[in-house]
Parts: C-alpha cells; sequence; structure tokens
C-alpha cells in the first residue's frame, strides 16, 4: 500500500453511462487502468473489452429501469457522461433527466453505498448557471420523468445550454444532501474536446477557442485528457471535493475574465454570467 493507492481504483466497480464513445469510452477505459470493475451503459454497442456492456436509452424510463435491474450489486463510482447535441429528440431527457433518474433508481435500490462518488460530465456551455438559478432551480423541483421533460419542452429549454447548466446546478444543488449518506458529487465542464459528438459539430463545437489555442500553442482535449480529472474527482483523492464542476479548457475562460487573453473576455464574461 502507498499513498498513490488513493488515485486508483482496485476493488471498486464503477458504472459509466455513455461509455461507448468519446470521453465516457476513455473514461471506461482508464477505470479498467486503475483496477477497477467496470459496466458501460449505453444506446451505442459497447465495444471495449474487460467490461460489462448494458444497453440503456436515457430519453426511455423503463429502459433505465431495465438496465440498472441489470446491472445490479454496488455502485461505487457512477459516471454519466452520456450527452447528445441540439437538434436531438429527447435531448433533455438524454443529457440530464434521464441521468437524474438514473441516480434516483440507484439510490432508492440502495446500489451507492456511503465512500460512493457521481461524476457527471457537462460542459463549458453550462457556465454561467448561478445567474439562471431561479429558473434551473424551479426546473429541478420537477422530479417526475415525464413531468421534468415536459417542463424543459413547454419553457423552450430542450437545448444543450440549458441541459448543461442543468447538471451544473444539480450538481451544487444536491452537494449536501448526497454528503449526508456518504455520497460526492462533482463535475467536469471540458472546453473544446475530440470527440465524434464534436466532430459532427465540427465548426462550432472545435472551431470555438482557436486563436487561443493558435496562440499558446495547444490542440483541443483529447477525451483522455478529460476522463483524468473526471476520474481523479471520483477517486479517494479528492475526498476534499464535492459539488464542483471543475472546468477543463485548458484556461481559455480564466484567461478571458482576467483580461491576459482579451480576445476571449467578452465570451468568457458573457458564458460566465458576468457581462
Amino acid at each position: 500500500m502507498s499513498l498513490f493507492d488513493a488515485f486508483r481504483f482496485d476493488g471498486k466497480r464503477v458504472l459509466v453511462v455513455g461509455g461507448a464513445t468519446g470521453m465516457g469510452a476513455a473514461a471506461a477505459e482508464l477505470a479498467v487502468s486503475a483496477g477497477a470493475e467496470v459496466v458501460v451503459m449505453d444506446f451505442a454497442e459497447v465495444k471495449l473489452s474487460g467490461v460489462q456492456g448494458i444497453h440503456v436509452n436515457l430519453a426511455d424510463a423503463a429502459s433505465i429501469d431495465a438496465a440498472v435491474t441489470e446491472c445490479g450489486g454496488r455502485v461505487d463510482v457512477l459516471l454519466s457522461c452520456a450527452g447528445v447535441a441540439d437538434g436531438t429528440p429527447g435531448i433533455e431527457k438524454i443529457n440530464f433527466v434521464g441521468h437524474r433518474y438514473l441516480i434516483d433508481r440507484l439510490l432508492a435500490d440502495g446500489m451507492l453505498p456511503r465512500g460512493s462518488s457521481i461524476g457527471f460530465i457537462s460542459s463549458a456551455a453550462g457556465l454561467g448557471w448561478e445567474g439562471n438559478l431561479p429558473e434551473l432551480q424551479e426546473f429541478l423541483a420537477v422530479t417526475d420523468f415525464d413531468a421534468a421533460s415536459k417542463w424543459a419542452v413547454e419553457h423552450d429549454k430542450a437545448n444543450y445550454m440549458f441541459t448543461k447548466q442543468a447538471v451544473c446546478a444539480y450538481v451544487a444543488s444536491q452537494a449536501m444532501p448526497l454528503l449526508k449518506q456518504g455520497i460526492r458529487i462533482n463535475a467536469i465542464c471540458p472546453g473544446p474536446t475530440d470527440t465524434p459528438l464534436a466532430q459532427s459539430n465540427k465548426e462550432t463545437w472545435l472551431g470555438f477557442g482557436t486563436d487561443y489555442r493558435a496562440e499558446v500553442g495547444t490542440q483541443p482535449s483529447t477525451p483522455l485528457e478529460q476522463a483524468y480529472p473526471l476520474l481523479f474527482l471520483c477517486s479517494d483523492a479528492a475526498r476534499a471535493i464535492n459539488g464542483i464542476t471543475l472546468l477543463a479548457d485548458a484556461g481559455y475562460f480564466s484567461s478571458g475574465i482576467s483580461g491576459s487573453f482579451p480576445s476571449a473576455t467578452p465570451i468568457a464574461k458573457f458564458m460566465m454570467g458576468r457581462a
């Protein structure tokens, strides 16, 4: 045993929701490498070897129920990674409502024991959620699966930005009640990351911040580079960290807010609600 073992996942069971591709797949592979028993749920086919694959449709409560039953057992770490882009039917369910429903099911079934942790993938698009908190709280108060979806659609909030803000607000609001049960919850907010989803929205998603990356000599993140902080937040090494949304954008927004990269200042202030 060494002090570094707190960063590992030996003897832990990790459930990755949305782990077939992109950042979720990288997180699943990293968890295996770190010693975990890994279960991957996804709508797409799970091709990673050495894991248990379970089909799930986050837009369908019955599918989530069946997936949780098939998973069974304890879940020491839940990585909520699935997400879709604007224009996808049921985006409000896939990006948030379904994830919350799955967490509620795990809690109700006693599958998240004391000492477990939850890690969400939000987005830089979720920044500035604090300025929209009253409306987000109204949405979060609607806990029924179908009613929450209906609320988002009727309020014209079934979109990528609002669902990612909902993730951030949910993480913050659940930090205390979940910790009372011995469970931590955190999220990462990735900047541009070269995933299949980003490639399908390349001009908007991977085009963002190109001037900054040219200035500092970097490229968009790889999925693995985002998986590292996600897994860290769910490791025993991060026991003091709870209820945060960690911005993993190579410093773009900080440089904009501070004025060290003035070209980013307007968008950073707008996105972070500091305009």
